[in-house]
């Protein structure tokens, strides 16, 4: 919680549920991240929060972008970015998507499969592409899974594949995992990286460029390691598996970069039990749930803080839900969440470290409700 975001708050009574950003801690964010990691370029993931606001600061702060179609490729021209600092990161494209980049002016393409790189190569020749390698993603509390990049042992072939079709065989990319609070997960992918570059030296094609990734955490309820830590032990690990040839390294910082940026502020709609037994428990209703923002709750994986005016009162674990007629929208059942027993119907809370991937997930129109209202300030 900012002193601008509570100010805000205080004077701006509203209906809710809405989303306040606070584009100074995402000025300090990429500045954490530029400082930690001085000679990697910053290429934010766009997709966690899109905002136009967010979008034309970080073009000011001189970020690069990662985007995954063309609708966000469009977003950042728009916010003022030229199309060399765009990187169309996603490993599934339409092939007239990449077409439509490519006019645009984007030169910079993932790939994990030979049927990519020959489309890229039949829609946007002589550009750049890096191969996605898979990641365990041991420790992230949102693991990703296998839907992207290829065993390291395929990314050769697929290099060398765009190679001989005209394209720039850029680099390697992987992904340790969002919301990654162990920094020494890079090493290991690093070591994988390092052997793909060693092989394609031996097959006569220098590669120049690793990707390394988002995953940078944001703090909900467990702390997490501050920028600084993610950078030197990532730049130990590029030491120790690349020696004094260190090539041209990028990051694609999302959560991190946005996600303690944002506050949602939210209403208790209902409070009941479901039955007398005293040992059943309480659930309590927030007017947000996951089919309006809160989507990484899914198998309660991400756990947001929750800030009520009656903190301080006694706590009493309760299953915490939304407002749809949905089953499947509840937050917290299997760790019940600990919320003041005197809560009540109309009480706003406040949802912390919420300014990713909220508003992106939110539905427009699911059981006639309207989506999460973001302000930006």
């Amino acid at each position: 919680m900012t002193d601008r975001i509570r100010e805000f708050l205080r004077t701006r009574r509203d209906e809710g549920p809405r989303l306040i950003i606070d584009l100074d801690v995402v000025r300090d964010n990429y500045n954490a991240f530029a400082g930690a990691l001085p000679d990697t370029r910053v290429f934010y993931a766009v997709k966690a929060n899109p905002a136009p606001e967010i979008l034309e600061l970080l073009t000011k702060l001189g970020s690069c972008f990662d985007t995954a179609s063309i609708g966000e490729i469009e977003m950042v021209l728009s916010a003022g970015a030229t199309a060399d600092r765009i990187s169309f990161g996603n490993t599934i494209k339409k092939e007239r998507d990449i077409a439509r980049a490519y006019e645009r002016g984007v030169r910079l393409f993932a790939v994990d499969c030979e049927a990519e790189v020959e489309k890229i190569a039949r829609a946007a020749p002589g550009s750049k592409v890096f191969c996605r390698i898979l990641c365990d993603g041991e420790g992230a509390e949102w693991p990703l899974s296998k839907k992207f990049g290829c065993v390291p042992e395929m990314a050769p072939r697929v290099l060398e594949l765009a190679h001989r079709l005209g394209l720039v065989a850029h680099g390697v990319s992987f992904h340790v995992g969002s919301q990654q609070r162990n920094p020494l997960m890079w090493n290991r992918a690093l070591a994988s990286a390092a052997s793909i570059f060693r092989e394609m030296a031996e097959r006569g094609i220098v590669l120049s460029m690793v990707n390394l990734g988002g995953g940078f955490p944001t703090k909900y309820l467990k702390d997490v390691p501050a920028v600084k830590a993610y950078g030197q032990a990532i730049f130990a690990a590029l030491r120790a598996h690349f020696g004094n040839r260190i090539p041209e390294t990028i990051i694609e910082p999302g959560r991190g970069m946005v996600g303690n940026a944002g506050i949602i502020e939210a209403e208790v709609v209902l409070v009941s039990n479901k039955s007398d037994d005293p040992s059943d428990l309480r659930w309590v209703y927030l007017d947000i749930g996951k089919f309006h923002g809160l989507a990484e709750t899914m198998d309660e994986a991400i756990r947001y803080p929750i800030r009520t005016p009656r903190d301080g009162d006694d706590l009493i674990p309760c299953v915490l839900a939304g407002p749809t007629c949905d089953s499947a929208d509840v937050m917290y059942e299997k760790e019940p969440y600990l919320l003041p027993f005197s809560l009540e119907i109309g009480d706003k809370v406040l949802i912390e470290g919420t300014g990713a991937y909220t508003t992106t997930y939110s539905s427009q129109n699911f059981n006639g409700m309207t989506g999460l209202r973001q302000i930006v300030i």
